[in-house]
């Protein structure tokens, strides 16, 4: 009993150091140089305080400076799910992707396909959600406008901004589902192993189809399989992996 006692409080005492730091500290250590304490540091808070942008955001770039690429990769990406309108987690994961050995050439879509990810992705959920919110207020300030003041310039301007706002509102929230979409249903990866085999089928026996490394981003098209899991390349190449060697984004 003595032991069990020693020992839950020396767990105690380790889940109160955890807490007890801050991002003022793991940032400061990342300042002197101590990425390896600062990376530490930053996967502590985010255990203790939740998901945050710019914690993985700080945790990337620890990885980055010690040369731990793919994890570099997924922290950033982690951070851009979470706040995809930052330019600066977007120079950055785009500087560690170039550092890994596949490049890429994602195939070629439709321009509107590319201009409505591009406009959902300017801002974060958060933000369209309050731009939805303030639309829908105006809008109907403008409803009222229209239909209560004589003055016809009024009553124009009125109804001309109510339309506009209500298709801003459809807009932002459109914007805001398909990110809180990509949120909880979470279906990407990243490798993390140096190099990994992927296979026609999910087993060691299938046929190799070719060659992945580290820092890669794929889609998950099947995980129902305990050690497999069906994958689709942003070149659009798919194939079978080994569960262990990809960590969800």
């Amino acid at each position: 009993m003595k032991r069990i006692f020693l020992i839950s409080i020396m767990l105690a005492c380790v889940s109160l150091m955890q807490a007890a730091i801050t991002k003022a500290d793991a940032d400061a250590l990342y300042e002197k140089g101590n990425y390896e304490e600062a990376a530490a540091a930053y996967e502590s808070l985010l255990k203790v305080e939740g998901l945050a942008a710019e914690v993985y955001y700080n945790l990337g770039n620890c990885y980055y400076k010690l040369d731990k690429i793919p994890f570099a990769v997924l922290n950033y990406e982690r951070a851009l799910l979470l706040d995809p309108g930052d330019g600066d987690i977007r120079a950055n994961l785009a500087l560690a992707r170039g550092k890994t050995v596949d490049k890429v050439v994602p195939p070629s879509e439709m321009f509107f396909v590319t201009w409505w990810r591009d406009l959902t992705n300017c801002m974060s959920m958060d933000s369209w959600t309050i731009v939805g919110f303030s639309a829908f207020i105006l809008m109907l300030i403008g409803i009222l406008v229209y239909r209560f003041v004589p003055q016809l310039l009024a009553r124009k301007i009125g109804f001309y901004s109510a339309m506009f706002l209500f298709a801003l509102v459809i807009i932002a929230n459109f914007a805001a589902f398909s990110q809180h979409r990509d949120l909880t249903h979470r279906n990407t990866a990243v490798i993390l192993a140096p190099s990994v085999v992927v296979k026609s089928s999910p087993s060691d026996r299938s046929t190799d189809l070719f060659l992945i490394h580290e820092g890669s981003k794929v889609e998950i098209l099947d995980n129902s399989m305990k050690e497999w899991m069906e994958v689709k390349f942003e070149e659009g190449k798919q194939g079978w992996i080994p569960v262990n060697v990809a960590e969800i984004i």
